[in-house]
């Protein structure tokens, strides 16, 4: 069902198209996990001293419950999307920021990453998704643990969150040295490099 939401045109960036769907989109292979002991969380960078997270500790974390709207760069957007997920503050409360930290570059599998100024890593509406509409998140859509930050266009939301890099500058990720613009705002149509 569509959302009834009043104002949803105020909701939906300009150029884009409701969907009811939950496309997906990646480049190359989508991972599938048969050991999660193997699998790691790395937080690296401008950081005091680094820290790996095991699978375990990061699912025991702290969550809470987020509501939002998501836009793709390939012009779709979904709204009223409900997710389980760790704030980027529980985090936060597990390292030391050096005050050089003024960018963040997020790793995924198969050296996929994408980079973000810190503001908006530290936003209270980003967050480290496990949940999507009631259900674990597929392979397909990021599992276990994908970034979402929904105020940028969704390449931004790494999908099989593996490192967080805490940088002192910015630099592009693999979509931005493909074309993609380097911060990604849907509402100002901010979709590839010439925008």
């Amino acid at each position: 069902m569509m959302s009834d939401h009043k104002n949803v045109e105020n909701r939906v960036p300009p150029g884009q198209t409701l969907t009811e769907g939950f496309p997906v989109l990646h480049h190359g292979t989508v991972p599938y996990y048969n050991d999660m002991s193997k699998w790691d969380l790395k937080i690296t960078g401008e950081v005091e001293q680094e820290v790996t997270l095991s699978y375990m500790e990061v699912m025991n974390l702290p969550r809470k419950e987020y509501k939002n709207d998501i836009h793709c760069v390939t012009t779709w957007s979904k709204l009223d999307n409900v997710w389980e997920g760790i704030p980027v503050s529980e985090i936060m409360k597990l390292i030391k920021l050096k005050d050089s930290a003024k960018f963040v570059m997020l790793h995924g599998e198969h050296g996929w990453n994408t980079n973000l100024p810190i503001k908006d890593f530290l936003s209270d509406t980003s967050f480290l998704g496990l949940i999507h509409n009631g259900e674990r998140l597929t392979p397909e859509h990021g599992y276990p643990l994908r970034m979402v930050v929904p105020h940028l266009y969704f390449w931004k939301s790494a999908k099989w969150l593996r490192g967080i890099e805490f940088m002192e500058k910015d630099k592009p990720g693999f979509w931005e040295r493909n074309g993609y613009h380097m911060y990604g705002d849907p509402w100002k149509i901010q979709r590839y490099d010439f925008d």
